[in-house]
């Protein structure tokens, strides 16, 4: 359950940042389409991703892993379409934001993990 609310958390948090931060990215709906464009691409991210990546797994073993930049990439842009409040101009800001999704999804369980070092 931690980990669909962080996951859920990154997203929302990086299409915020992407949206300052990104030139091309704009989000131009009130706080409410965001908190739920950002629940819907992280429910994708829990639960198709696993599975597309699965399915696509001879691709990204040839690829050295790189498809799974154009599925995240993916995601990011069918967020896009679905959300009309959420616009990104061109494949360079498509890319960046999905980066900052994508490195926030890595980032944040570091901090809410389990283990405690001693």
């Amino acid at each position: 359950m931690l980990k669909l609310l962080l996951t859920i958390a990154s997203v929302i948090l990086g299409i915020f940042l992407a949206d300052k931060f990104v030139p091309g990215v704009e989000f131009i709906g009130p706080w409410k389409t965001l908190l739920a464009a950002g629940l819907i691409l992280g429910l994708i991210n829990f639960f198709i991703k696993p599975i597309i990546k699965l399915i696509t797994l001879p691709i990204r073993f040839l690829t050295l892993g790189l498809f799974g930049l154009i599925i995240n990439i993916a995601a990011v842009w069918a967020i896009d379409i679905y959300f009309t409040e959420l616009i990104i101009k061109g494949i360079i800001p498509l890319l960046w934001a999905t980066l900052i999704i994508w490195g926030l999804g890595v980032i944040l369980p570091l901090f809410f993990s389990k283990k405690k070092n001693v």
